[in-house]
């Protein structure tokens, strides 16, 4: 019992720690990844303060993070979307690992380091961080640009080479023969083809027959459970198969991303990995030695910023090679220039294996941290920065363009809650030949949306993440109409914040909560007793003209003498 409080207690400093720090650099217009590393670099491992003593655990629950962040991005991929990635991106992946690796390995060797060691330190450095690149895209709501696919197409590819890797490396340290090498490649692709088809038949079959029986505004603990199950349950079954855990929550959020439920369940899980991510990020902060860091600062800042160029100017040449645009290419290359969070893995594996010595293990895990903390710059200003380099060498023509290709498709009009009141403003949208997107947590609401032409997503709008996912940001009108008072204020408020100029229409169900939502930012509030009042009012006067006749000239002659 002791050693769980312990536990806590180190996971509650850590995140205090990161929470303060992440929060500084944040203010600072920085990435708080950065906050989140250097937080974790003071606090444990060699040449810390020391303050954490549960290094290892917290390194353990922390791996879940990234899983969770694959999980989410194949919500957000399904497999209909990623086909339309194409193959280029998907060769420039394969090509990337394979050269990088190449490159990496012969600098290594030409640096001094014996072929067995300068290898395994290629194949370290071969990859690049699947979670600084695809979280910061996300979050600048850059994944769908070309340079974005490109990234993305490419972080797959490494995901899944990350057990071949470590099989090779499992061979220079001796530990198997060709055979045995063999063997273990021929078990993990049988394994890994029965895990798809394994969730494939599980996610597609069963889990969202058993969504459709559910309500989900009457059974969201429901659907939470079946995200962290469905999330960290395929990173388990992947891990006890023997390859990447992060490529099995991968393929299993990709089944799940044609189901109607996903943006929900990606919402859901929201929190879980945002905690678990950032105790990544601040565990990966611990494995660095900053007296070391400080005392090496020459050595570790010229190998690094070298290593950036060459990992640069590789992935360019592949990408114009395979017809992309030089803006195009660089971005991509600045994208993934940075060391990956699997080089610590790779790198324990070679280490305890005998492959590398302690010396170049300690180079490796601080080349990759400081290259961490320049990745979420590099990945942020990647558009910036190649059009000023596209300008200095290639002239103004030819620049990148920050607009995704996707921003064609978004929505002019949103509709939150698609009930009668929102089926009538639905009809106004289809006449007007508007795109609209329906947002409604009943599935047969959704269901009557995508039958009127929209598309539709079952979800809840007082969450950030499902407006996001609609677009909210580029729609000129949101029409919210739900009953609940305190829904539609916490949906109005986060549209305003979301999309300033948008005109929000909303439907209040009583006179008294008109004011409420004027002040959270609607525009016009229409509600129910005041409508129906004024229908009933105009019924009436209707029926008054049409049944009654003129007043007889005895009543009014009755009226004027009194």
């Amino acid at each position: 019992m002791e050693e769980m409080w312990s536990l806590v207690s180190d996971i509650v400093i850590l995140l205090s720690a990161c929470l303060l720090v992440g929060g500084i650099f944040s203010r600072l217009g920085q990435s708080p990844l950065v906050g989140y590393l250097l937080a974790g670099m003071f606090l444990g491992g060699p040449g810390s303060l020391h303050w954490i003593k549960s290094e290892h655990e917290v390194e353990a629950i922390s791996e879940l993070g990234v899983s969770l962040l694959l999980f989410s991005l194949g919500l957000e991929f399904s497999i209909g979307r990623l086909r339309k990635l194409g193959p280029t991106p998907l060769l420039g992946g394969i090509l990337q690992v394979s050269l990088s690796l190449l490159f990496c390995a012969l600098a290594a060797w030409l640096y001094g380091l014996p072929g067995k060691e300068a290898t395994a330190v290629g194949a370290m450095l071969a990859l690049s961080s699947t979670a600084i690149v695809l979280r910061t895209l996300m979050e600048k709501s850059e994944l769908e640009t070309p340079y974005g696919g490109n990234s993305l197409a490419v972080l797959l590819i490494q995901d899944m080479a990350v057990v071949p890797l470590a099989i090779l490396i499992s061979l220079l340290a001796g530990d198997d023969g060709s055979s045995g090498v063999l063997w273990n490649a021929g078990r993990i692709l049988l394994v890994s083809s029965l895990l798809v088809l394994g969730l494939y038949i599980l996610l597609n079959h069963v889990a969202n027959r058993a969504l459709g029986l559910l309500t989900l505004e009457r059974n969201r603990e429901l659907t939470t459970l079946l995200a962290v199950v469905t999330g960290l349950g395929s990173a388990w079954a992947a891990s006890a198969a023997g390859i990447s855990p992060a490529l099995g929550a991968f393929v299993a959020g990709m089944f799940l991303g044609s189901s109607p439920f996903a943006t929900q369940i990606r919402a859901d899980i929201s929190p879980l990995r945002i905690v678990l991510l950032t105790l990544f990020f601040g565990s990966a902060g611990m494995l660095a030695d900053p007296i070391w860091i400080f005392q090496n600062a020459p050595l570790v800042l010229t190998v690094t910023v070298a290593i950036l160029a060459l990992k640069l100017l590789i992935i360019m040449g592949i990408f114009i090679a395979l017809g992309n645009l030089p803006a195009v290419a660089l971005a991509s290359g600045i994208c993934l220039a940075q060391i990956g969070e699997f080089a610590f893995v790779l790198g324990a594996v070679a280490f305890n294996g005998g492959v590398i010595s302690e010396q170049t293990h300690n180079l490796i895990v601080s080349f990759t941290i400081v290259s961490l903390f320049s990745g979420p710059f590099l990945v942020a200003q990647a558009p910036d920065i190649t059009n000023w380099l596209i300008r200095k060498f290639w002239g103004p023509r030819g620049l990148l363009e920050r607009e995704a290709d996707g921003d064609s498709h978004h929505p002019d009009v949103v509709i939150i809650g698609f009930g009668p009141a929102g089926q009538f403003a639905g009809k106004v949208v289809t006449d007007a030949n508007l795109r609209a997107i329906v947002i409604d947590l009943n599935r047969v609401g959704v269901r009557k949306g995508i039958d009127m032409g929209f598309d539709g997503l079952v979800g809840d709008a007082t969450q950030h993440e499902v407006l996001e996912h609609a677009h909210v940001y580029s729609a000129k009108v949101v029409v919210v109409t739900i009953p609940s008072l305190r829904m539609a204020i916490a949906v109005v408020d986060m549209i305003r914040n979301l999309a300033p100029n948008a005109h929000i229409v909303v439907r209040a169900r009583y006179v008294r909560d008109v004011n409420e939502l004027y002040t959270a930012g609607a525009d016009i509030v229409f509600d129910d007793e005041e409508e129906i009042g004024a229908s009933i009012g105009k019924h009436l006067s209707s029926w008054v003209d049409h049944h009654t006749g003129p007043p007889h000239s005895d009543d009014a002659h009755h009226e004027e003498t009194h």
